[in-house]
């Protein structure tokens, strides 16, 4: 039998226990990272991520764990669902909390439900689904989410009842590329002067970039980077960003070999940074900054210093964080990704659903025009 419980601190759990079912290459459900987000109290009650992390085991033996949160915003989720708190709230309900299953502020596709080796997957999604679904109840919580699974763990929480939703980002892919050249190789001749005018802007501002990870990354750039990352959220929300400096501390002395920091100086000075995150075949663009708005080097710091990092050491995938239609002509593609629902109360669940059939429609329809903006040649084009 297989007994499920909820952590509401992280760190009531060893990383090795935790890793040895999440594992240390996807860095986003990693130990570390998730305990980085609570010892600094950048997840917590008071900002709307209330950690209820999900334990199975069979007979004592963990086979099973899951990041989830209550949450009492839709903040930080990049899966947009106020209009559906905008309904309950005409209605005199309330849709929080709710319980969301995911990577506070990080919209990655990536493993969610993480299991034992041997496990079934999708026999222990649905036991999980189950252990959700009864946790929602007791905490009176509207609803359950599971943000940003892959395909096939998506169509595994279909199967346990929950309700499936498309959404759209674009990627870039490594076609086994030598070199930038080499993929802009790929482009037409219009679209690769673009881009080949967008880097030498760049330059003949007088803005050299670094690419720094592990021991290179000294105090001095994680200060550095963290100004700018205030400063830029201060600009878009009037807040500092909810990430705090004991998160980006706690990154760079426990995650620091998965880290890649792009730092952009212009006459000396530190004036911008990209910081993304990688695995053993994707790299994760996370967040940018700066104190001087220079044309166009949020393109270089954040999507071409990338693409020439994945392409130096291999990587498959470029993914740089959510939303953003500008990426398309700039090689990345367009791109399905998965979330999936429960909403308890009849009425509004099959609301939801329907909505979500039509939205499903706009999505493909979207995926296909969008596609059409790529800039890569075409079978009758001109080089």
């Amino acid at each position: 039998m297989i007994e499920a419980a909820f952590l509401d601190d992280i760190g009531r759990i060893g990383a090795a226990d935790w890793n040895a079912l999440a594992g240390t290459d996807y860095p986003f459900t990693r130990h570390e990272f998730l305990s980085a987000l609570e010892r600094s109290g950048s997840v917590s009650e008071r900002s709307g991520w209330t950690p209820q992390h999900l334990l199975l085991r069979r007979d004592a033996k963990l086979v099973a764990v899951m990041p989830v949160y209550v949450k009492s915003h839709s903040y930080g989720e990049y899966v947009f669902d106020w209009s559906w708190a905008e309904a309950y709230q005409r209605h005199g309900m309330n849709y929080y909390p709710k319980l969301v299953a995911a990577i506070p502020f990080t919209p990655a596709t990536g493993p969610r439900l993480c299991v034992a080796e041997g496990e079934s997957r999708a026999a222990l999604t649905r036991v999980a689904a189950q252990a959700l679904l009864t946790r929602a109840e007791a905490l009176s919580a509207s609803s359950t989410h599971v943000l940003f699974p892959d395909l096939e763990a998506s169509a595994q929480w279909q199967d346990a009842g929950f309700s499936c939703r498309w959404g759209a980002q674009y990627h870039w892919f490594n076609q086994g590329f030598a070199s930038f050249d080499a993929f802009l190789e790929t482009f037409s001749a219009r679209k690769r002067k673009t881009l080949r005018r967008e880097r030498r802007i760049v330059a003949e501002q007088g803005v050299e970039l670094e690419v720094l990870s592990g021991p290179r990354l000294r105090e001095e750039h994680w200060a550095a980077f963290y100004r700018f990352y205030q400063l830029t959220y201060a600009k878009r929300s009037g807040h500092g960003g909810y990430l705090t400096p004991g998160f980006f501390a706690a990154l760079a002395s426990d995650l620091a070999d998965q880290v890649v920091m792009v730092l952009a100086r212009q006459g000396g000075e530190y004036v911008a940074g990209a910081l993304n995150l990688r695995s053993s075949d994707t790299l994760y663009g996370r967040y940018w900054g700066c104190t001087r708005e220079l044309d166009c080097l949020h393109f270089e710091a954040c999507y071409y210093q990338g693409i020439d990092y994945c392409i130096a050491h291999g990587l498959t995938r470029f993914d740089p964080g959510a939303q953003g239609e500008h990426k398309i002509q700039r090689g990345f593609t367009p791109i399905k990704t998965y979330s999936n629902h429960w909403i308890a109360h009849p009425g509004f669940r099959s609301a939801i659903d329907r909505v979500l059939v039509e939205e499903q429609g706009y999505i493909e329809e979207y995926l296909v025009e969008a596609a059409t903006m790529l800039p890569f040649k075409s079978l009758t084009s001109d080089v």
